[in-house]
């Protein structure tokens, strides 16, 4: 291996190291016109001004896969599984600028044949990813605020309903193996540069406009969903945009992409919640965090489906359950204090509030039959 190639992929890892010391602070929201002005002139200084034998070592397309999208599929990830809903919603406004920009830029290698241009744009693509989740300038949260909430939601949500029409019926159609066979041989017929813009329209369109809906509401699942989506994604990209210089030539390689693409998207496969947890949450090594996201929905849940006396009474057996003791961690013990618990508690039943004509008295009370 070259020095140029070790000091290259040298300064890229450095890049990374810094901007993730950077980004372990409180993002300022934005809002701040000055730090958007000083960055945007520093960012341009320096990729006009800097020597080209310098720049040949920084703005590589490493590095700009590193920092537009690497590094955010690591903190969607983590995102996912911290307790906060914020930062879901945070991110996923990210991927719906950055990721898809970087999908859509990903061939500026091949596309322009001056170094030097090369150095710049790359340079300018490094720059405008970090400027999107950049904790100083959070420039994906600036423009949902003044781009997408009040101007683009709104009309791409009537938009959303008709493509999730559209791929109900598309499904239904495919389900006939004659339909699906057909559309296939038209596809293997296509240019690979055409199979290829295929399968990221597929892979970004719907999950954009979803998502773009997503986070103009003040539910967070799907927020989480289709965060869930993009990190599962992003990683099916780096895997097709690495495999295609050697195996791109091969039959049916994006029929596989587009098939596999597919089954992260749709709700009815949930592939991308399946990918996140047996690959990207190990990678991340992430699982005790993921599991106390998944302990704190669950309290949501019952706390919204439950009254507050079986609530708490429900906690209280988990907490048993958790607590390391063998009597207690007995699920057969643990299932006959919840049946006691249930039988202690004294409520009215609603069906006896009214019987033949007239009101129950208040003080009418009825023991809970117990949940065998």
């Amino acid at each position: 291996m070259s020095r140029e190639i070790i000091g290259s992929i040298a300064a890229s890892l450095g890049i990374l190291l810094v901007i993730a010391i950077v980004g372990r602070k409180d993002p300022n929201q934005g809002r701040n016109t000055k730090i958007h002005l000083v960055y945007i002139a520093a960012s341009l200084l320096f990729v006009l001004l800097l020597p080209s034998s310098v720049a040949a070592y920084i703005f590589t397309q490493l590095t700009v896969t590193l920092v537009g999208f690497v590094y955010p599929i690591y903190r969607a990830t983590k995102a996912v599984c911290t307790p906060d809903d914020e930062d879901d919603k945070v991110w996923l406004q990210y991927w719906q600028l950055g990721g898809v920009l970087f999908m859509l830029t990903s061939w500026i290698d091949d596309a322009i044949e001056s170094e030097v241009g090369d150095q710049k744009l790359l340079g300018s693509l490094l720059f405008t990813f970090y400027w999107l989740y950049c904790p100083f300038t959070c420039g994906a949260l600036l423009i949902y605020e003044r781009v997408t909430a009040p101007f683009l939601a709104p009309k791409l949500r009537p938009m959303q309903k008709k493509m999730s029409n559209f791929i109900a019926a598309t499904i239904q159609a495919l389900t006939n193996a004659a339909h699906l066979y057909f559309v296939w041989i038209i596809f293997m017929f296509l240019p690979s540069g055409l199979k290829r813009i295929c399968a990221i329209t597929i892979g970004t369109v719907y999950p954009f406009v979803c998502s773009v809906t997503a986070t103009a509401t003040d539910e967070i699942e799907d927020d989480t969903y289709w965060l869930t989506y993009w990190a599962a994604y992003g990683c099916l990209f780096l895997i097709m945009d690495t495999l295609e210089v050697f195996i791109g030539w091969v039959p049916g390689f994006y029929t596989l992409v587009i098939f596999t693409t597919v089954y992260l998207m749709l709700p009815m496969f949930r592939g991308a919640d399946k990918v996140f947890r047996k690959i990207l949450v190990p990678l991340a090594g992430l699982q005790e965090m993921l599991i106390l996201r998944d302990t704190i929905m669950i309290k949501k849940e019952m706390l919204r489906n439950l009254d507050p006396e079986r609530a708490e009474i429900v906690e209280q057996q988990i907490a048993k359950l958790f607590s390391g003791s063998n009597n207690s961690s007995d699920p057969t013990v643990l299932k006959g204090e919840l049946k006691n618990s249930w039988n202690a508690i004294k409520i009215k039943n609603p069906f006896r509030r009214k019987k033949d004509g007239y009101d129950a008295p208040p003080d009418v009370k009825e023991t809970l039959n117990p949940i065998v």
